[in-house]
């Protein structure tokens, strides 16, 4: 039996999309996951945002958000034709606004950081954010436009990226790996979010987000065009429109591992959500939903060979990002498959910046893995999302 040249464990939107890039460059492809696509991508929003998200400390993430980003249109474009569908690639942009003079001032606070880091972020009054979007609750105290945030959806994205890998010659291998030293392969990448862990011994661990679905009543699209991020009397919460008359509320950031659906979570964000948009107390409710991001110490992913193990690259962590990581991370691991050379973008988010330890067994153990409070390490209440 022939060795395949490169083993892709984890097959949702970062190992698809490296395997895509990998099989078009000629190599021997295999992807390793019994069940494509039901990660954190199977609840995640979509959204394209290193704008919005941007946060205090985490400039060496914000760039590579950035950088990211601006492949995207032409990632969307190549995708939808290789794959033959669409993937809800948009590109209104996002508003980001306040609802009270507090939730306002914690908001400013926040873009004058971002537009210090000369990202675009233009100041709108309330008037101009109803002309925009008139469905905006008349008590929004003011916003910000963050033309350059777009968003896709996962759910569209993940089978166009599966059959653009197949089109290519990658192959989809249904069983789990419960080790490396199981795989037979030239290289091995480690994209399997939450189960890095066990496979590795990085510093991966699951935060749990709770996100709702909601659907205009008709059958129509809903009625605002922008992703809209929003305070709402201290909750922050997002809401994504789809074109189908979909509506992402999301999402809860907890530091737990199930993925139990909690009435307060449903509460909280439906209260927000509707206090921002308040048309959507008419919309149906379709979906109640947990899943876990891969986190890690920093927040940042890890991306690039295990310490001592050349052969063993990790493309995983990406906690809240991984969508829009996905151009960078793709095509960042598939030179570094392919040429031996790191791309210098991922110096900062090496596997070497965490402790691990082999166990001579071919896989690895976490040394230090249960600090969770490293640099940049940011809690809920600092987040929008």
């Amino acid at each position: 039996m022939t060795r395949t040249d490169l083993a892709v464990v984890g097959a949702g939107p970062i190992g698809l999309a490296i395997a895509w890039r990998c099989a078009i460059r000629g190599l021997r492809v295999e992807v390793h996951d019994p069940a494509p696509g039901s990660g954190a991508s199977a609840v995640a929003a979509g959204m394209l945002s290193p704008v919005a998200e941007a946060y205090f400390g985490e400039r060496q993430l914000t760039e590579l958000l950035v950088a990211s980003a601006a492949r995207w249109p032409g990632f969307a474009a190549e995708l939808t034709e290789a794959s033959g569908t669409e993937i809800g690639y948009r590109t209104e942009g996002t508003l980001m606004v306040g609802l009270t003079g507090d939730d306002l001032a914690e908001a400013r606070r926040l873009w004058a950081y971002q537009q210090g880091l000369g990202l675009p972020v233009t100041p709108l009054r309330p008037s101009e954010l109803r002309d925009r979007e008139p469905a905006l609750a008349p008590r929004v105290r003011g916003g910000a436009l963050a033309p350059t945030d777009h968003q896709v959806d996962p759910r569209l994205l993940v089978p166009a990226l599966r059959t653009a890998a197949r089109r290519a010659g990658a192959v989809l291998v249904p069983q789990p790996v419960r080790r490396l030293s199981d795989v037979d392969a030239g290289v091995t990448v480690v994209a399997a979010g939450c189960g890095a862990a066990a496979l590795t011994g990085l510093p991966v661990r699951p935060v749990k987000g709770q996100i709702l679905r909601l659907r205009a009543p008709g059958g129509v699209a809903p009625g605002f065009r922008h992703v809209i991020r929003g305070y709402a009397d201290g909750e922050h919460v997002y809401l994504v429109p789809r074109a189908d008359g979909e509506v992402v509320l999301g999402a809860t950031v907890e530091e737990r591992s199930d993925t139990t659906v909690t009435a307060g979570a449903v509460q909280r964000l439906l209260r927000a959500g509707v206090d921002l948009l308040p048309e959507l107390t008419e919309y149906d409710l379709v979906e109640a939903v947990a899943g876990l991001r891969p986190g890690t110490p920093d927040n940042a992913p890890i991306l690039g060979p295990l310490p001592g193990r050349p052969a063993v690259l990790a493309a995983t962590g990406h906690h809240r990002h991984g969508i829009v990581l996905t151009p960078i991370t793709a095509e960042t691991i598939a030179d570094l498959v392919t040429t031996g050379e790191p791309d210098p973008l991922l110096a900062p988010f090496g596997a070497d910046r965490f402790a691990v330890a082999s166990t001579g067994t071919g896989d690895a153990t976490r040394v230090g893995a249960g600090d969770r409070s490293g640099p940049g390490r940011t809690t809920e209440e600092d987040r929008w999302s």
